[in-house]
């Protein structure tokens, strides 16, 4: 029996998640809806608050749709579909996301047991930022404050403060709890 859920609107469409029948609201993401019914896909950039991101690409799954293409998705920006089939932990998922942690090595080893990784093949630019943007987006979105930025591209990149301002937040503490890889607490 699926676990119903419906939407503002009334519609709830059916899909299978790792072999179990759910119904989710219209609109929900892949990555709620496994959640809803107790599937964990892990993310780095996600955090409900916020507008999904996709940007980490650790909640990547493998669906099949109702007319059955396949494809590699983030869980946290794809919408659920009528007849959806999706594999949260095939041999391509494990891949993708062991490689996401050495790409982000040594900053984040929050599933590095999970997915045996104990080092990286990778040169990386950053070693204490994750790129996940939970702070740049934190104080955009929900503070209103657009004091962070990302400045530099590839492995360049980093957040930063916009030039001018100051990281007066440190009362709320709100991005310290969010940094994973603590990179808001060795700038803050």
């Amino acid at each position: 029996m699926a676990e119903k859920k419906e939407g503002k609107n009334g519609k709830a469409v059916k899909l299978v998640i790792d072999g179990k029948e759910v119904e989710a609201a219209e609109g929900t993401s892949v990555l709620v809806a496994a959640r809803g019914v107790g599937i964990n896909i892990p993310t780095l950039c996600y955090n409900g608050r916020m507008e999904p991101y996709g940007a980490c690409r650790m909640c990547m799954v493998e669906i099949e749709t109702s007319w059955g293409r396949k494809r590699l998705v983030a869980s946290c920006v794809y919408p659920v579909e009528e007849g959806l089939k999706v594999q949260t932990d095939t041999e391509k998922v494990r891949k993708i996301r062991k490689m996401i942690i050495e790409l982000l090595w040594p900053s984040w080893q929050a599933y590095a047991d999970e997915y045996g990784v104990t080092s990286s093949r990778f040169k990386t630019g950053m070693t204490d930022c994750s790129l996940c943007g939970l702070c740049v987006r934190y104080c955009a979105e929900v503070k209103k404050e657009n004091r962070l930025y990302f400045k530099g591209r590839g492995i360049e990149r980093q957040p930063a403060l916009v030039e001018g301002s100051e990281l007066s937040c440190r009362a709320c503490g709100e991005c310290f709890n969010l940094c994973g890889s603590g990179w808001v607490a060795t700038r803050c």
